[in-house]
């Protein structure tokens, strides 16, 4: 039977490394024995927390050209994918043959930057979650549809090696065909929010 449900991949977005970020402060506590030692270290400290949020913002400031999602590609730690074609498929034409609804297309390429095993679905599904913005009371996350491409019915899985790049694709029923699809990457599953991107329903 030609039909592929993709939702499969979600049952394997547990295998996904999040990154952690680790918090190495430590504080040290002393009682200067006299009052120009209290003044003295009072001074160094405040010139230590001073340097620490430089420092804190120079970081910041490097990791934001590091993790991002802008132009159709989106970049974190681990890897890195890039959006290459989208299209609306109505129901019955070639790879939307078996849905019920018109679903949005996304073909992209998936760059491991890592060690880790990563594969182009994993990938895509632990950073993206795609909305169509037309109910006023409630957050309206489209459901993964049927894999519209089956030249990447083998590829989805597939583990990619480091600096290596897998293509693949997805789709995502449609509610209507008026509101734009809005693209929310995280960074990882649990991640803050990196940027989003709108899709018009062309």
């Amino acid at each position: 039977m030609k039909k592929i449900v993709f939702s499969l991949v979600f049952g394997l977005v547990s295998l996904v490394l999040l990154s952690a970020c680790g918090d190495d402060s430590s504080n040290a506590a002393q009682e200067p024995a006299t009052d120009d030692v209290k003044v003295e270290d009072n001074e160094q400290a405040e010139n230590e927390e001073e340097t620490k949020e430089s420092n804190s913002s120079d970081e910041a400031a490097e990791g934001s050209d590091d993790i991002y999602f802008k132009d159709n590609e989106v970049k974190i730690n681990d890897f890195q994918i890039n959006i290459t074609e989208t299209k609306v498929i109505p129901v019955g034409e070639e790879g939307n043959e078996y849905g019920e609804k018109p679903v949005f297309a996304i073909w992209y390429e998936t760059t491991n930057l890592s060690d880790k095993e990563i594969s182009p679905s994993i990938a895509w599904i632990s950073v993206f979650n795609a909305i169509q913005d037309n109910d006023p009371n409630a957050i309206n996350e489209l459901e993964v549809g049927m894999l519209p491409d089956m030249d990447h019915l083998d590829s989805q899985m597939e583990t990619i090696k480091k600096d290596g790049t897998v293509e693949n694709s997805i789709a995502y029923e449609l509610d209507d065909l008026e509101t734009p699809v809005t693209l929310v990457a995280k960074q990882g599953v649990a991640g803050n929010e990196i940027g989003s991107q709108d899709y018009e329903i062309e």
